[in-house]
């Protein structure tokens, strides 16, 4: 999702082995500055190439349940459509011999739902008439969706979000979680802003996070967490959220340093990796703790070689979903 553009709008249950390294970055405010500094301090290298290792909290196996219809290839914002696939397929370079999943409905997320966003839909360049038409986000109307973005070789970020959604939908069901998808290349086109903000709200999910990849310019790196601002109009009330998605998103943003390696933005947020906004239609009718993650910027090619890699991508589902368990275990 480009940053200045419109709305795109985990085994057997066992508890965390907390360290001290693991305590800090739990409780870290704000929390990506205080994860990276940790992490620089130790040596890590910033770039994602071999830091950060699993934890015991969240197993490393990969999504097998991908549909086809995953690699279906939408435009980025140049329009030109993608395709190719990028070094580093959906499961290239992920972990292997995990640990078996759990009996449905155990483990230590029994009974929480959490909602995963994929950001845009791999159809959506095919239905531009449909996504440009304009819904109600309580503050003012923004289009229905948006293609998204690329990298500069073609790989969309519709892609790269339903990639890093199966990955975390698997490690959070391992955890015993509900997960519920607002979409998984299942229909032609959306849904728009505002249904996917209600898709969380109906499922009354613990979490909901949206993902997506940014597309700011080259030489801007790094990771953000979009929270929700304190937002009274219209159909949008997002007082009550504002609070519980803010220590949702520190969670995430420390987790995902520490599982990653890869610094918060160096062109948002302050060096914290947390960003408030006020004009996102996924965020303003919310009624359910959530957060956006932009997990890298798609046209610096620094950023782009991680988000086209598999193994990367497992980082960065491993990252998120830790920052989720963490939230939801208090």
């Amino acid at each position: 999702m480009s940053y200045t553009g419109p709305d795109f709008e985990p085994p057997p249950s066992r508890r965390f082995r907390r360290g001290p390294l693991t305590v800090a970055l739990a409780a870290l405010v704000p929390g990506a500055l205080l994860g990276w500094a940790v992490y620089a301090a130790v040596g890590g290298s910033g770039d994602g190439e071999g830091g950060g290792s699993a934890s015991a909290g969240v197993s490393a196996s990969t999504s097998s349940r991908a549909p086809s219809s995953a690699g279906a290839s939408p435009s980025g914002e140049s329009g030109v459509p993608d395709g190719k696939e990028p070094s580093g397929s959906a499961t290239s370079g992920s972990p292997s011999g995990s640990a078996s999943a759990p009996p449905a409905g155990s483990g230590p997320l029994k009974g929480k739902v959490v909602v995963i966003d994929p950001g845009h839909n791999p159809g959506n360049f095919r239905h531009t008439a449909e996504i440009n038409r304009q819904v109600d986000i309580g503050t003012n109307s923004k289009e229905c969706d948006t293609t998204g973005t690329s990298t500069n070789d073609g790989y969309a970020e519709a892609k790269f979000t339903l990639d890093v959604a199966h990955r975390m939908r698997e490690l959070l069901e391992e955890q015993g979680a509900t997960v519920k998808l607002t979409q998984d290349a299942d229909r032609s086109f959306g849904p728009c802003i505002d249904e996917r903000a209600e898709i969380g709200n109906k499922a009354k999910a613990d979490a909901a996070v949206s993902i997506h990849a940014d597309g700011s310019g080259a030489g801007n790196r790094g990771f953000h967490v979009i929270l929700p601002g304190s937002v009274r109009s219209g159909a949008a009330d997002t007082r009550a959220i504002v609070g519980p998605s803010r220590e949702l998103g520190e969670r995430i943003a420390g987790n995902f340093v520490r599982v990653t390696g890869n610094a918060p933005s160096n062109y948002v947020g302050g060096g914290t990796g947390l960003v408030t906004r006020k004009d996102l239609g996924g965020l303003n009718l919310s009624t359910v703790p959530k957060v956006f993650v932009e997990c890298g910027n798609m046209r610096d090619s620094k950023d782009a070689a991680l988000l086209t890699s598999g193994a990367w991508r497992q980082k960065a589902a491993q990252g998120i979903s830790e920052g989720i368990v963490s939230f939801l275990r208090g």
